[in-house]
């Protein structure tokens, strides 16, 4: 009984500090930039896109599927960069467990 105990304990431990490292996360912003910086996007470590900007020079009617394709790339390299980022931090937690529910 005495296992099962520390056991509750360990994983109690084990969800506080998930979730406090997760509200960090929340706060922490990766950027990224495509088209030598004419988009930049900034992720937040928790999976959501904070903020995009697009240079005024890089708007060419003629050319949209241009801007297109820059915002995209620049969204999804901030967004890998912010995932890689939560699942090392989560992973010093959970030492390499997989856990339903994580990113």
């Amino acid at each position: 009984m005495a296992n099962l105990n520390k056991l509750m304990k360990q994983a109690a431990r084990m969800q506080q500090q998930m979730e406090q490292v997760q509200t960090e996360l929340a706060q922490r912003t990766i950027e990224a930039t495509s088209g030598g910086g004419v988009v930049k996007a900034v992720a937040r470590c928790d999976g959501s896109l904070a903020s995009l900007k697009i240079d005024p020079a890089a708007v060419n009617p003629a050319d949209v599927s241009l801007l297109e394709d820059l915002v995209l790339t620049a969204a999804n390299n901030a967004l890998a960069q912010a995932k890689e980022i939560y699942n090392t931090e989560l992973g010093k937690i959970t030492a390499g467990m997989n856990l339903p529910g994580m990113m």
